[in-house]
């Protein structure tokens, strides 16, 4: 089963503005690649590329990148901010990728591949793969934590909350955590030169109104905002006002660490 989300012009533009890019895990991949076929880095394909944040990050490794995906606002917002010479978009299914077998050296999805038709997807990301070449799956858990002097604990506590009020607007099929797809998708890559990491942290700086548009991002945000448009505004108020009194802060434009947990695998096609 493949889920379209993402697809409103503001979400994509939210999406823009405030989802993280894991520069920490590109430098991973690319260097993981490196040691096994060194200098191959002609074409990169990130799937389900939605704004191109991370489309974006490849570009310094590989002679051309493309973007693909299946929300034309999405690849709007992507084409809008690019002027790399290397990276182009396009608009396809992530089943259905338009590249010839065996013609690609990275195929990678960024907190995507959840919404695939997964076996297929890896099927498909076998085909267009060269030999040796690599794919690596990548996303996070949404218990992303805030660091600010000594209470970070109250303030995680905080988050939590804001979790646990949207829990219940998750896409079923993704179950209290899509981590357990990946893991599904990483033991049913056949590639024997596969490795799993279940936990880095990203620490990025940025304003507190910064983490709660982050959140309102999500998809589960977006379903309640839909069903519920002034609960959301309330819960994201209600939280953002908590956060601050807790942080004894009278601005919301005051900076805070988030702490994003992602999980990953990469797994190299036998050669």
């Amino acid at each position: 089963m493949a889920v379209r989300a993402f697809e409103g012009k503001d979400h994509a533009a939210a999406y823009w503005q405030f989802r993280v890019t894991p520069q920490e895990l590109i430098s991973k991949i690319v260097s993981s690649m490196d040691k096994k076929t060194p200098k191959q880095f002609n074409l990169a394909v990130d799937v389900g590329c939605g704004s191109g944040q991370g489309t974006k990050l490849l570009a310094p490794y590989f002679t051309k990148v493309v973007g693909t995906d299946i929300s034309p606002a999405q690849l709007e917002m992507a084409s809008a901010n690019s002027n790399l010479p290397n990276v182009s978009y396009r608009q396809c299914p992530a089943e259905e990728l338009p590249f010839a077998s065996g013609e690609v050296d990275l195929v990678t999805a960024m907190t995507a591949a959840h919404w695939f038709d997964r076996p297929r997807f890896i099927q498909e990301a076998d085909r267009v793969l060269r030999p040796g070449g690599c794919m690596a799956l990548l996303s996070y858990t949404l218990d992303m934590d805030l660091e600010y002097g000594d209470i970070a604990e109250a303030l995680t506590d905080i988050c939590k909350e804001f979790y646990d009020v949207l829990r219940p607007f998750r896409y079923s099929y993704l179950g209290p955590s899509s981590k357990k797809l990946y893991a599904e998708m990483f033991e049913s890559c056949s590639y024997p030169d596969k490795e799993w990491t279940d936990c880095l942290q990203v620490r990025r700086t940025l304003p507190l109104n910064g983490y709660i548009c982050m959140v309102e991002t999500f998809s589960s945000y977006q379903k309640m905002k839909e069903k519920d448009p002034a609960g959301a505004e309330r819960l994201s108020n209600d939280i953002r006002n908590k956060l601050m009194s807790t942080m004894k802060v009278s601005s919301p434009d005051t900076e805070v660490t988030m702490v994003v947990k992602y999980f990953y695998f990469l797994a190299f096609k036998p050669s």
